[in-house]
């Protein structure tokens, strides 16, 4: 890969990753309510979990979608169901017992955050963006290259959007702005689907 090819990509895929979206929205509202250090397992499921997601694309898992159109819609399905169900869970996470306290409830675990991947709609459009645009050979080596860049990038995006969140709880030790906080970032989070509901064009 040329310089200039990797730095086309490593700038795509820092820009794909660090904008709001279901993970970032996620992270956030995680480094809200459980600090830093509890949301970790998240960080590290979306960082390692998205660039294996990309691997998989590009070696060929678009295929089962050409091979059985129904899955695209089921996926779809779910997709759909699994993040309302995430911004039930974030509207109505309890608020900390005490001001410096954690909050009740749990952060997404490794495999959650990581399995979320398959589900999330951003994540789809932003491998098969990647893939297309930097591995459309789908050889081994380009593909490798796709997802170690956000592997990279995704290191720095988690880190940033989970800080975010744990400097935004300074200023929501009151529990009812901390509740309003909650349902405002759930809200976000159902809007993240309309493009999948109402694609344009």
């Amino acid at each position: 890969m040329t310089l200039d090819l990797f730095t086309a990509l490593a700038t795509f895929a820092f820009v794909t990753v660090i904008t709001p979206g279901p993970n970032n929205l996620m992270l956030m509202a995680s480094g809200t309510n459980f600090g830093f250090v509890r949301t970790i397992p998240h960080m590290l499921g979306i960082g390692l979990g998205f660039p294996l997601m990309v691997f998989c694309v590009g070696m060929g898992v678009m295929r089962v979608f050409d091979i059985w159109p129904l899955s695209y819609t089921l996926l779809k399905a779910v997709s759909v169901a699994y993040l309302l169900f995430l911004a039930w869970k974030i509207a109505n996470a309890a608020p900390p017992r005490a001001t410096e306290g954690p909050a009740e409830g749990k952060p997404l675990t490794f495999l959650q955050s990581a399995a979320f991947q398959w589900v999330n709609p951003k994540a789809w459009s932003m491998a098969l963006s990647a893939i297309t645009l930097y591995a459309a050979g789908r050889d081994l080596v380009a593909v490798l290259w796709v997802a170690g860049v956000y592997v990279g990038v995704s290191a720095i995006s988690t880190t940033g959007w989970t800080v975010l969140g744990q400097q935004v709880r300074r200023l929501l030790k009151n529990p009812t702005r901390l509740r309003v906080f909650n349902w405002v970032m759930a809200v976000l989070l159902v809007a993240t689907l309309v493009p999948v509901l109402w694609p344009v064009g």
